[in-house]
């Protein structure tokens, strides 16, 4: 087994690779139930195994693909009498999960098949073959920007090879992808100092098109609907008297509490002094 890990501390957060591998397994090897904290996508380049996650077995062959999602418990094993030789490489960040939706994977189809012509398996073993070279000559500013470009290459193969896929897609259901993204990014980070553009680009959108979204599908702009969850957050916060107003402003992405204090005001018609007054039991 040849299994690199690298990049301790990433240096983008559009898309990270985290390690990279290739392994010739021996009958019946498996591995799991486990659970990671990243992407992890092997791709079968000769025998078989098989896959299981929530409660479903994919019998996989030469060929495929199978992608584990962050916080899921998977398990896989290889075929008992022609078992699998495979490539993996593990990777995170922003734009992950959106780029993997344009490939066509998801939690409910986690399995790629590669198209003829397709060049998926040679962009992974380039990148195993130059993410050795690296490991071995240490640190190299050059050489990660390589393994990044080779990660992005690769990702847009798969890509490439569900262009049927989202072909068959309406731009009603992409519309419905972009907004369930840009709703996760604001769950995920409203506690940061995030704004319109950060969501739009972890998208790769513009804000114009991702304002028509919104007011098209939520009735809402983008904006709008980042305060008043952040103020609905902050109202959870506020029936915690161990809570400062302070601590909860900064709990919500707001330094200023004054700031904070305005717009909560504005929302809700009430300061948060007197919110908290008026809703905790004395």
């Amino acid at each position: 087994m040849k299994d690199i890990h690298f990049f301790k501390e990433p240096f983008t957060t559009d898309l990270n690779i985290y390690h990279c591998g290739i392994e010739d397994c021996r009958p019946g090897h498996s591995f799991g139930p486990a659970v990671r904290d990243h992407y992890l996508f092997h791709y079968i380049l000769d025998g078989k195994g098989s896959f299981i996650v929530n409660s479903q077995r994919y019998f996989l062959k030469k060929g495929q693909g199978f992608l584990i999602y962050p916080e899921i418990v998977t398990y896989y094993e290889a075929d008992l009498v022609d078992p699998w030789h495979y490539v993996w490489v593990g990777f995170n960040g922003l734009k992950a999960e959106t780029h993997l939706d344009a490939a066509g994977l998801s939690r409910e189809n986690p399995i790629l098949s590669k198209r003829d012509g397709n060049k998926i398996d040679d962009c992974l073993l380039t990148l195993v073959q130059t993410a050795e070279e690296h490991n071995n000559k240490g640190d190299n500013y050059g050489k990660t920007l390589h393994l990044q470009g080779l990660l992005y290459i690769f990702v847009s193969e798969m890509i490439e090879n569900a262009v049927p896929h989202r072909a068959s897609l309406s731009n009603v259901d992409l519309q419905d992808v972009y907004i369930r993204k840009a709703l996760e990014f604001i769950k995920t980070n409203y506690s940061r100092h995030i704004n319109i553009k950060m969501i739009a680009d972890s998208l790769g959108l513009s804000r114009s098109y991702l304002a028509v979204l919104f007011k098209k599908r939520l009735k809402i702009g983008p904006q709008d609907y980042l305060i008043h969850f952040r103020v609905e957050r902050a109202c959870d916060f506020l029936r915690n008297p161990l809570l400062s107003i302070g601590d909860v402003a900064r709990s919500v992405g707001y330094d200023d509490p004054l700031a904070f204090s305005k717009m909560f005001k504005k929302v809700k018609g009430l300061s948060p002094s007197e919110f908290r007054k008026y809703h905790i039991q004395t």
